[in-house]
């Protein structure tokens, strides 16, 4: 029996160096040191989470300052080839409507007016241009009044503005 009682004290002893051992390892788990170490670390802890978040946000803003740049560049590309294929076809158009008839037709009856004023002008004194004037107005009067209006109001302005 002696035997038994040995063991318990053994088996005593042992959960006595046993709750010795758990101290030693929460020793351990802190670093064998106070908890102005164990502050010091979680410091440290988060001085390195710090950094990390401001690296990786340096990264993303540079990537998208890159992106902004590659956008640029390619909207930037695209208005060029777009205001040169508007060229072109401007350039196109205006080649094809000075070959086409109505241009042609058109300068046809500039000169032909022109010329014909430039005769009734050499022909006719200025009673004849008077009477034909007063004849024009005669025959349409709304449009003269409204000619005579339009006239009134641009040497209005003139007068004005001087």
């Amino acid at each position: 029996m002696a035997n038994t009682t040995s063991n318990r004290g053994g088996g005593a002893g042992t959960t006595g160096g046993g709750s010795s051992g758990a101290m030693g390892n929460m020793q351990n788990a802190g670093g064998g040191q106070s908890g102005t170490g164990v502050a010091d670390r979680a410091r440290d802890m988060a001085s390195n989470a710090a950094g990390s978040v401001r690296d990786t946000a340096s990264n993303v803003a540079d990537k998208a300052r890159d992106v902004a740049s590659n956008v640029a560049d390619t909207a930037r590309d695209w208005a060029s080839s777009a205001a040169s294929a508007v060229t072109d076809k401007a350039r196109d158009v205006v080649g094809s409507v000075r070959d086409s008839d109505v241009v042609h037709k058109a300068t046809d009856y500039v000169e032909g007016a022109w010329e014909s004023g430039s005769r009734y002008l050499h022909e006719h004194n200025f009673r004849d241009m008077a009477e034909d004037v007063a004849g024009v107005i005669r025959r349409n009067p709304i449009p003269a009044l409204l000619v005579g209006v339009g006239l009134g109001f641009i040497l209005a302005r003139s007068m004005r503005s001087t």
